[in-house]
Parts: C-alpha cells; sequence; structure tokens
C-alpha cells in the first residue's frame, strides 16, 4: 500500500499513536508523520504508507498554517497550557501593542527552541534533559514567519492564525510574544490548518478509519507530487540517476530550470523526485 493519508490527530493522543493506528488498520509496515504534533494539539498530520515513506522528508518542508490560541500573564516551563506554571504577571499592555508586538514577528526570526522538544543535545533528546530539570543552552535557529493573522483578543486571551515554515516552534513564538509585551505568556490550543498541500477541509480524522474506509483515503504520490513539472528520462539517463550520478548532459538539462522535477521512465513509470541545480541533474529520491 503506498500513498499518503490526510489525516486528522484529535487532542489526547500522539502522532506516534496516529501512524500506529492506520499501521495496524492498512496492515503496511512502513508507516511514518510527516511532523510531529504534540498530544495536546490537534489538526491536520499526513501519514506516509509504504514507498510514500521516502517523500516524509519533502512533505515536512511545506509550510505550515497554525490556529493559535496565546494566554497572556502566565508562563509555564514548556511554554504552553499542559506545563507548570512558573510565573504569572498583570497584564498592562493595550489592545494595539499587542496587535503591534505581534505582527512585528512577521519576517525572518531567530527562535530558540524550548527544552521540552525533541531536538537533540549530545545524543539527549532536550525533553529528556529538561524532565531531569537539567536545561542547557540551546543554539537559536533562523525561521519565517509568513503571516499574521489576528482574529481576537477576549481578556488576557489572543486568538490568531500563522504560516510559517518548517521548524518553526509556536511554543517558543508564545513564549518571545509574552516576554517582549513584558507580562510573559503561554501557548494554550494549538490546532494545525495546514501542512503543505494538505489542509484540514480534506482530512480525516484518524480515529475514524477503519479498514473498510482508509483505501479510499489514501492519495497517490503522483496527486502529491503533481505541483513538480515531470520529465521523461530515456534508459540510459535513468540507468546513471538511479546509480546516484549528477548529469550534467546538455541533452537532458538543456531546458530545466533549477528546481524539482516528477521523473519518469519511458514507460511512463514514476522513478522519483529529481533536483536541477549547478548546471547537474541528480535524483533526490527514488520511488521504485
Amino acid at each position: 500500500m503506498n500513498g499518503i493519508i490526510n489525516c486528522y490527530k484529535p487532542e489526547g493522543i500522539t502522532s506516534f499513536d496516529a501512524v500506529a493506528k492506520i499501521k495496524k488498520t492498512s496492515k503496511e509496515k512502513k508507516v511514518g508523520h510527516t511532523g510531529t504534533l504534540d498530544p495536546a494539539a490537534s489538526g491536520v498530520l499526513p501519514i506516509c504508507l509504504g514507498k510514500a515513506t521516502k517523500l516524509i522528508d519533502l512533505i515536512m518542508n511545506g509550510n505550515k498554517k497554525y490556529e493559535v490560541e496565546l494566554i497572556l500573564g502566565t508562563v509555564t516551563d514548556t511554554y504552553d497550557k499542559e506545563g507548570k506554571i512558573i510565573e504569572t504577571k498583570d497584564v498592562e499592555v493595550c489592545e494595539n501593542e499587542i496587535i503591534g508586538l505581534i505582527n512585528s514577528f512577521k519576517g525572518e526570526i531567530m527562535q530558540v527552541p524550548p527544552m521540552y522538544s525533541a531536538l537533540k543535545v549530545n545524543g539527549k533528546r532536550l525533553y529528556e534533559l529538561a524532565r531531569k530539570g537539567i536545561e542547557v543552552e540551546r543554539q537559536a535557529r533562523k525561521v519565517t514567519i509568513y503571516d499574521i493573522n489576528i482574529i481576537n483578543i477576549k481578556n488576557k486571551t489572543v486568538k490568531f492564525d500563522v504560516v510559517c515554515s518548517k521548524g518553526t516552534y509556536i511554543r517558543s513564538l508564545c513564549f518571545d510574544i509574552g516576554n517582549m509585551l513584558g507580562c510573559g505568556a503561554m501557548m494554550g490550543n494549538l490546532k494545525r490548518k495546514s501542512s503543505g498541500i494538505f489542509n484540514i477541509e480534506n482530512s480525516i480524522n484518524v480515529l475514524d478509519l477503519n479498514e473498510n474506509n482508509i483505501y479510499d483515503s489514501i492519495i497517490s504520490m503522483e496527486e502529491v507530487l503533481k505541483i513538480y513539472t515531470p520529465i521523461t528520462v530515456n534508459k540510459k539517463f535513468y540507468t546513471l540517476l538511479k546509480n546516484g550520478v549528477k548529469v550534467s548532459d546538455k541533452s537532458l538539462i538543456a531546458n530545466l530550470q533549477d528546481g524539482l522535477y516528477r521523473v519518469y521512465d519511458e514507460e511512463n513509470n514514476l522513478v522519483g523526485i529529481g533536483k536541477m541545480g549547478e548546471n547537474q541533474f541528480k535524483l533526490q529520491t527514488l520511488l521504485i
């Protein structure tokens, strides 16, 4: 079984739970998700099956859209509502200040990952260290906030949509906003509304999948990859590409622009994803 399911993960289960449910229902051994959602978060969680697991990294690179609940005046050790409260402050900022500050985060920003995250330092997951009361220095990373749309502000709670790049921690974004406002903040509810081309409107609750409907929910690899221009390669180039050779032959690359392509053989079989760059074409992902 090869393909992708646009799953909706409800609150209360882990991303691993969602993968385990798909694996059991589909009886497919190779199953993987495309970006962890915390147990308390909900939303879009594309899950790949079979050969489509080779597309996980590609799918994860897509932009994400979240609906965020920001709670001002409270700081927790995990930066969200699941953590232990370590500080509370009065909220003495006006609505215009809140709006202006939040919008100032648009663009490229440097963000420090939270201690309660799955990143590794010296072979140890940060959350493992955090649970032992150990805090280590984390390197700030460049992420991009493409858009922020504030939905409403009520009392100490701000609800907004954010479109961001891969690797953005919304919990850290909430923490940083609260820190700069001077009152502290934590993330409340979080819902992922889209991940790359996958959106919440077309998702199916992972708990509703069963042996009767799972096949109807599978999206083919070709459907997911249709955003990339297709090219067909002859047998000679196919052999070279399959063996990892970077091809610079003008008869193949003359009309190719830098970027990704769907690669087919002469029998119209989807071979994989190729990348053109530096006057060379290379098969980035082999799908057969």
